[in-house]
């Protein structure tokens, strides 16, 4: 197989490095990349679990539209088939025509025996060029041999999610068959909810320090508050938008995007100021920005920020394209930006 060049780093947890880049002997076909062994070695046993998941269901969706295709596996983990669309919370469709084809996806899984079970994630799904759906990240999916009554529930809980999406997105769609069907949980959903997702938020969050990207809580909801809260005090600072991004390793960290006059921030200094109000609050990365990307309604863009902080360059591409009023405010924080952690070189990289 030929070197496989990268050139973006889209995700990094306790469980792989998700890259972006192509063969050398065809540079024009885009494929991803699921490093498994950039995991440490404590969590690595369990990334294996997760990638030979991923690695099977793939190989069962094969052919269905919408669907990564898996090129090869190597002792470091897997090449996929790059989906060139845009994460549905970036996308935000209004169009009935992509909320159909989710539902034709699902279907067309379903008839092979293959549940996601991470759906309620929006960055597991895309919108293509045409706009029509695709999913991503197949770590959590099952293959059922014999489509059973768990096969049913988990089907009916990929169905419920995607939903869940349309309310979030276009709650003018939706109809009554749909708002019912939200309001009736599975039971193991429901059991999950009131048990199992507990434990879970208080495994990754508390022994792995980390997100999974399923909302924005964690260490904002914990910290952020007392953050703002110094930071919004001081006369020099008129705005405060705050995102996560991953620290390799060791969890995720804060960045702050402080709208100020000033050039530069001393960051030992506000989180001195921090740790006054709440001894457990930090600050890992403060970027001053001349004006923070708003909204029509005056809302501060945090999707285009969460985007600057986790170095995801080409997904911001995407979005100026389509909205260049915005990149005289975005491209100059894009400059500016603090997070230059995808950039290092590791043994799999040339």
């Amino acid at each position: 197989m030929a070197e496989f060049v990268s050139d973006t780093v889209f995700k990094r947890d306790v469980f792989s490095e998700t890259r972006a880049g192509h063969f050398a002997d065809r540079p024009d076909i885009r494929v991803a990349r699921r490093i498994v062994t950039a995991s440490p070695l404590w969590s690595r046993p369990l990334a294996w679990f997760l990638a030979k998941r991923e690695i099977r269901a793939l190989r069962a969706v094969s052919g269905i539209k919408g669907t990564p295709d898996i090129i090869e596996v190597d002792a470091d983990g897997l090449f996929r088939s790059w989906t060139d669309g845009t994460p549905l919370h970036l996308a935000r469709p209004q169009s009935p025509v992509w909320y159909r084809d989710a539902r034709r996806l699902l279907r067309d899984m379903r008839r092979r025996g293959i549940t996601h079970n991470d759906l309620a994630k929006p960055q597991n799904w895309l919108m293509l060029a045409d706009g029509t759906a695709a999913v991503i990240d197949f770590q959590l999916a099952s293959c059922h041999g014999r489509k059973g009554r768990m096969f049913r529930i988990m089907a009916y809980e990929d169905l419920r999610h995607c939903i869940k999406q349309k309310r979030s997105f276009a709650p003018h769609l939706m109809t009554a068959t749909e708002r019912r069907i939200l309001a009736r949980k599975s039971l193991p959903s429901r059991i999950w909810m009131a048990t199992g997702k507990k434990i879970y938020n208080l495994v990754t969050r508390g022994l792995f320090s980390w997100s999974d990207g399923e909302g924005t809580g964690d260490r904002i909801d914990r910290e952020g508050p007392s953050i703002r809260k110094v930071l919004e005090e001081d006369a020099a600072i008129s705005s405060v938008a705050l995102a996560l991004y991953p620290l390799p390793r060791k969890g995720v960290g804060i960045y702050a995007f402080v709208e100020t006059g000033l050039t530069e921030l001393d960051l030992p200094k506000l989180n001195e100021a921090v740790a006054a109000v709440n001894a457990d609050a930090q600050i890992d990365l403060a970027q001053p920005v001349a004006k923070l990307p708003r909204r029509a309604d005056g809302g501060i863009r945090d999707d285009l920020l969460r985007l600057i902080a986790m170095n995801q360059i080409t997904e911001l591409d995407d979005v100026l394209k389509r909205e260049p009023d915005l990149a005289s405010v975005v491209r100059p924080i894009i400059d500016g930006r603090l997070n230059w952690t995808d950039r290092r070189l590791s043994r799999l990289e040339k």
